[in-house]
């Protein structure tokens, strides 16, 4: 496989008002065409500012971005964002949000609704399409989100803890629900999540961060086959996992083999 996503020695400050707030200092890492990354790290480990980049919404002060060998220079159409909160218009059904983007893309009506219909059947959601958001479910209005950004049809999906907000149930069905999802339509993934056993249900891989400055602390491959299983979290092999990373995240204090990225 290529590379869909490069980090190339990026770094990143904000001015406090006293100080200087390194957020990423000299990270590098590759993510691979269609591969599934989970980002996971203590709080201010600069977890967001590195999608942020993909997305085009951060600009590095130093080193590079690129998607498919091209710099990143702002948002663009290949690159889908879904974020914690659901971003929904209110006045637009579950279709007339799923359609919004396409009809800003400039494509004819006919072609709009084929193409949020088939998103809208990918998220389960067709039984709500004429469906106002204050009507939804937390866990619909997600899904509606992720349908969204499915029907401009991204290669690429950045998802910052999108499912952050939702109860532990809902958060579950809908992780599976994006595994079946991608498991249809194949994207490249950067999922960032403060949630260990969420990194390592979804990901391939789960790059851990660390703080202050913000770096990558190690990576961490997830050898378990797809399509992950409920029987597959109370597996020995995914508490064993699981233990890898939570210690990981939560020790970075103590010695360990990191990975350089």
């Amino acid at each position: 496989m290529n590379s869909k996503i490069s980090f190339q020695n990026v770094t990143k400050t904000f001015d406090l008002k006293d100080s200087v707030f390194t957020a990423l200092d000299d990270v590098s890492l590759e993510i691979e065409d269609q591969e599934f990354v989970t980002v996971v790290g203590p709080s201010g480990c600069g977890k967001s500012t590195l999608m942020g980049m993909a997305a085009g919404l951060v600009t590095p002060d130093g080193g590079q971005v690129e998607v498919d060998g091209a710099p990143v220079t702002g948002p663009g159409p290949e690159r889908g964002v879904i974020f914690q909160q659901y971003a929904l218009f209110p006045w637009l059904t579950v279709r007339g949000n799923v359609e919004f983007g396409l009809k800003l893309a400039g494509l004819s009506a006919e072609e709009r609704r084929k193409r949020a219909e088939q998103a809208i059947d990918l998220v389960g959601l067709t039984d709500f399409a004429d469906a106002l958001p204050k009507t939804l479910s937390g866990g619909m209005k997600q899904r509606c989100a992720i349908a969204r950004a499915y029907a401009v049809d991204p290669e690429v999906l950045l998802m910052d803890e999108p499912f952050g907000a939702l109860d532990a149930l809902t958060r579950v069905q809908l992780q599976d629900q994006l595994l079946d999802t991608w498991t249809q339509q194949k994207r490249t993934v950067m999922f960032i999540t403060h949630d260990v056993d969420e990194a390592v249900y979804l990901a391939r891989r789960v790059i851990v961060m660390a703080a202050r400055p913000g770096r990558i602390f190690r990576i961490i491959d997830v050898d378990l086959p797809y399509p992950r299983t409920e029987e597959m979290r109370l597996s020995p092999e995914f508490a064993q996992l699981r233990n890898e990373v939570w210690h990981a995240v939560y020790h970075q204090d103590e010695p360990q083999d990191a990975v350089a990225a």
